[in-house]
């Protein structure tokens, strides 16, 4: 196989895909959608990472409570993800599109009732380059639909949606670690 050159930024930056969920100061519920999604280890406990560039209500929420939720996105949300997304919560209420939120179980953010699995977030340290603001959050809940458990497998059927300039959806289960590479073989 032979490589050759490319300016293509984002076609192997494959992220997920979740809809940040804060509270406005009147108390309406505020979605966002962030492909910028990834997560680390500190000390003890892994930190999920969240990053978001340019002017939004979501960015002035966080900075104002220090919490929000993060939705992941399955196939079945793609009408409410490009909603939230095509919209400008600093312009006005994102409400047209009827939803189902719920607060949520921890920290009071909105989650959103079709999300598969949803993280209830603390912020615990930032990082500003340009207009760019990067969130170090513990997640202090993980909500999830019933029957899944803790296999890899389960992913599967969370379906969620992944970005790399475009929408994509997870497919199969490939396998565990250690699997693959048969050692002295």
């Amino acid at each position: 196989m032979k490589r050759v050159d490319t300016n293509n930024g984002y076609s192997t930056h494959i992220q997920p895909v979740f809809l940040i969920g804060t509270y406005n100061e009147d108390g309406a519920p505020n979605f966002c959608p962030i492909t910028w999604a990834s997560s680390t280890w500190d000390n003890d406990h892994p930190l999920m990472v969240i990053s978001m560039n340019g002017v939004k209500k979501t960015k002035i929420n966080i900075a104002r409570t220090k919490i929000f939720s993060a939705n992941l996105v399955s196939e079945d949300m793609l009408e409410l993800l490009d909603y939230f997304g095509s919209r400008s919560g600093v312009d006005a209420p994102k409400n047209a599109l009827p939803y189902e939120y719920e607060d949520g179980h921890v920290l009071h953010v909105p989650t959103l009732a079709v999300s598969r699995r949803v993280f209830e977030c603390e912020v615990v340290n930032t990082f500003e380059t340009s207009d760019t603001t990067t969130y170090f959050c513990i997640s202090r809940n993980c909500q999830q639909i019933e029957g899944l458990g803790k296999k890899h497998e389960d992913m599967v059927l969370l379906e969620p949606v992944a970005y790399s300039g475009r929408y994509f959806k997870v497919g199969d289960y490939l396998g565990e670690m250690n699997t693959f590479y048969k050692k002295g073989e």
